[in-house]
């Protein structure tokens, strides 16, 4: 006797992971260069550490509502780019009502001897760049991430991604060619 469609059993749903255990893969995946990523646009590793840590809190708490769980990376990366922003955004706010105050917290001894004074000079010059610019070389020389990824990660165009970075490109090296 032949079997026709309705005596097999039904397939077994397809599921997605647990929010739990998809942010967890991401976290032990991704956290390190993220959080590499805010010391660079921060130069603060507890507020970049800070940053990093609520972006993976909103993702797990949104998780449900993400129309595609593929780009979870690329929601992350906005979100620790939209974090920095925020601290960045403080701390002029805070600088502005108490001018006396430092803009960020100093360098610990290990991070002034681990760093060069060439790569000091960069990163001093990428942290005064307008903050598009410091954000679209970041993700692009730091992240090495492609052009459609700067632009879906920023929320711009592609034109726009390279338009920027090539300014950024010029305005670094006329900041470094100032200072030697």
């Amino acid at each position: 006797m032949k079997a026709n469609a309705t005596d097999l059993p039904p397939p077994a749903p397809v599921t997605a992971p647990a929010p739990a255990e998809a942010v967890t893969a991401l976290y032990r995946a991704h956290a390190l260069g993220l959080i590499r990523l805010a010391v660079v646009m921060l130069g603060d590793r507890p507020a970049a550490e800070d940053a990093v840590q609520e972006a993976f809190c909103g993702l797990y708490r949104r998780w449900h509502g993400l129309s595609d769980p593929g780009k979870a990376l690329s929601y992350l990366r906005s979100s620790v780019i939209n974090g920095c922003r925020s601290a960045l955004r403080r701390r002029r706010r805070q600088a502005s009502l108490n001018p006396s105050a430092e803009d960020a917290p100093g360098e610990s001894a290990e991070a002034t001897a681990l760093i060069g004074e060439e790569h000091r000079q960069v990163l001093t010059a990428i942290r005064s760049l307008p903050a598009r610019q410091r954000e679209a070389l970041v993700l692009r020389f730091y992240l090495d991430l492609d052009e459609e990824e700067i632009a879906a990660t920023m929320r711009i165009s592609r034109g726009t991604v390279k338009s920027t970075t090539s300014r950024a490109l010029a305005a670094l090296g006329r900041i470094l060619g100032e200072q030697s």
